[in-house]
C-alpha cells in the first residue's frame, strides 16, 4: 500500500487553494484595519461645519475614508469657503469631562441655587450650537430647549442632496433630541410650543406651563413664505426635516410631476434633486433666470445648461396667481393665463422670521428680531436671539456660516466672559446642485 501522506504535506486542489488565498487577504485585510488610525473628526473654525474621516466630502471630490492630512491645500469648506488650515480636531462635548474639568478649575462666580438659567426657544442647528457652546464653558448652568419638533439633530443642507447621494430620508438624523439632551445635560421640552414672554417677569409662557429664565434666547429660525394665492393645506415647504420625510412618502417610488415656485438657492437645488430622483420638475420663477441674485455671476445660465440633460423645465417671469385641487392633481395659474398641473406643489420663495413672539416681548424689529452685534441682545434686557431670525442694521444673513460664531458672541454675553463681538462676513455661498455645483459670492 502506498503510505498517506501528512495532511500538512498533501497538495491542494484549485479551488482549497483559491479558498486558502482568500482566507489570507481578508486576514491581511483585517490586520491593515487594525493597524489603521482611528477615523477623526475636525471642525471648521470659521463655520461650525464637521469633516468626519469616514464620510469624506462627495461633493468636494473627497470619497469617505480620505483623512485630512490626505486632502489638498486647496480644497474648501463645503460651508464658508475656508481651508483646511481652519480645521482643528473635533470630539462631541459631554458632560462628565466637563464636570471634571470644571471642578479642576476654580469657579468664574458662583451660581446661586435655584438659578433659573438660560431658556432657548428652538432646535435647529442654531439652538442646539448654542446649548454646546455654553456648555463648552459651564458644566452647571441650567439650560432649558423649547422646541416644537422632536428636537432631533441633522444637516439641513442635506435635504437639498439626499437624494442624489442615496439617502433614506430616515437616516438623516445624526443624534436624536434625546440622545443630545442627555449627553449635554439639558432639559429637553420637545412638541412644545412658546406662546407668550412676558418681559417684565422673565417667564415664558408655553403649552407645558411657564419658564422662568435668567436668559432668554430666541433661535426658532425662519419660515419659508408662502405667495398670496397659494393655500398651505396644498403646498410643501421644505425648511425642516419632517416635512422633507412627509414630502419623500408622498412622492414615493415612481415619478412624478413637481412644481417647484421659487428658483432661488433652495428651490434650485431642490429641483436638481428631485429630478435626479427620477421626477419631472417644473420651475417656476418671477425672475428671468435661477438664482436671480447672483445674476453677475452667470450663475443661472450655468445652471440652465447643467439642466439640459435632465427633466427640469424652468419657466421665468411668472408670477403665481391661484391654485386649485382638481381630482388627485393640482393645477397653478399665472397672472398671464399660463397654467401648469402637477402631482405636487413645492413653494421656495424666500424665508420670514416668525414675529409672534417678538411682538409679545416688545422686541425692536427690522426684517428679523434686531441685535446688537457685539452681544446679539435684543432691545429688551435679558433676552438674545441667533440665527435665521435676527437682524443687525437691518440687514439679515440667512446662511448657516455665522451661526458658530454667533453663538461664541453670545456665550460671552450669557456667562460674563471676556467679549466676543460678532462681525458679519461676506457670505460664500455653497450652491449644491450636485449636476454643478456652484460657488457663489
Amino acid at each position: 500500500m502506498t503510505p498517506s501522506l501528512p495532511t500538512s504535506t498533501m497538495p491542494q486542489t484549485a479551488s482549497e487553494f483559491a479558498l486558502s488565498a482568500a482566507s489570507q487577504a481578508l486576514c491581511d485585510a483585517f490586520a491593515d484595519a487594525a493597524s489603521q488610525p482611528p477615523w477623526q473628526s475636525y471642525i471648521c473654525n470659521a463655520c461650525g461645519y464637521i469633516y468626519h474621516e469616514a464620510d469624506g466630502d462627495p461633493d468636494g471630490g473627497l470619497p469617505p475614508g480620505t483623512r485630512l492630512a490626505d486632502i489638498p491645500d486647496d480644497w474648501a469648506c463645503p460651508r464658508c469657503g475656508v481651508t483646511k488650515a481652519d480645521f482643528s480636531p473635533y470630539e462631541a462635548p459631554t458632560l462628565e469631562p466637563l464636570r471634571a474639568q470644571a471642578s479642576a478649575a476654580p469657579p468664574a462666580h458662583i451660581r446661586p441655587r435655584g438659578e433659573p438659567g438660560v431658556v432657548i426657544v428652538g432646535a435647529g442647528r442654531a439652538g442646539w450650537q448654542l446649548a454646546e457652546t455654553l456648555r463648552q464653558h459651564s458644566a452647571t448652568l441650567p439650560i432649558t430647549l423649547v422646541t416644537a419638533c422632536a428636537g432631533d439633530r441633522y444637516d439641513k443642507p442635506l435635504l437639498s442632496v439626499a437624494m442624489a447621494r442615496q439617502l433614506d430620508p430616515l437616516a438623516l438624523v445624526s443624534e436624536t433630541g434625546r440622545d443630545s439632551a442627555q449627553r449635554l445635560g439639558i432639559t429637553l421640552l420637545a412638541h412644545t410650543h412658546a406662546v407668550r414672554i412676558c418681559a417684565d417677569t422673565r417667564q415664558l409662557r408655553t403649552t407645558r406651563g411657564v419658564l422662568r429664565y435668567g436668559h432668554l434666547v430666541l433661535a426658532h429660525g425662519a419660515q419659508a413664505t408662502l405667495p398670496p394665492g397659494l393655500s398651505p393645506q396644498m403646498c410643501w415647504r421644505i425648511n425642516h426635516l419632517d416635512a422633507y420625510q412627509r414630502l419623500r412618502q408622498r412622492l414615493g417610488s415612481h415619478p412624478k410631476d413637481v412644481l417647484i415656485i421659487g428658483a432661488g438657492l433652495i428651490g434650485s437645488e431642490l429641483a436638481n434633486d428631485l429630478a435626479l430622483g427620477g421626477h419631472r420638475i417644473t420651475l417656476l420663477d418671477t425672475a428671468t433666470e435661477p438664482l436671480a441674485r447672483w445674476r453677475d455671476q452667470q450663475a443661472g445660465p450655468q445652471l440652465l445648461d447643467a439642466w439640459k440633460d435632465l427633466s427640469i423645465r424652468f419657466e421665468g417671469s411668472l408670477q403665481v396667481q391661484q391654485m386649485e385641487r382638481m381630482g388627485s392633481r393640482y393645477r397653478v395659474t399665472t397672472t398671464c393665463g399660463l397654467r401648469f398641473a402637477a402631482d405636487e406643489v413645492v413653494v421656495a420663495a424666500g424665508l420670514l422670521p416668525p414675529h409672534r413672539l417678538a411682538q409679545s416681548a416688545g422686541l425692536d424689529w427690522a426684517h428679523g428680531i434686531a441685535v446688537r452685534a457685539d452681544t446679539l441682545q435684543t432691545s429688551v434686557p435679558g433676552i438674545h436671539a441667533l440665527g435665521d431670525c435676527i437682524s443687525i442694521d437691518g440687514q439679515c444673513s440667512r446662511y448657516i456660516e455665522p451661526i458658530a460664531r454667533q453663538a461664541r458672541t453670545l456665550a460671552a454675553a450669557v456667562l460674563g466672559l471676556e467679549a466676543s463681538p460678532y462681525e458679519s462676513h461676506a457670505a460664500v455661498v455653497r450652491v449644491k446642485t450636485t449636476t454643478r455645483p456652484l460657488t457663489l459670492h
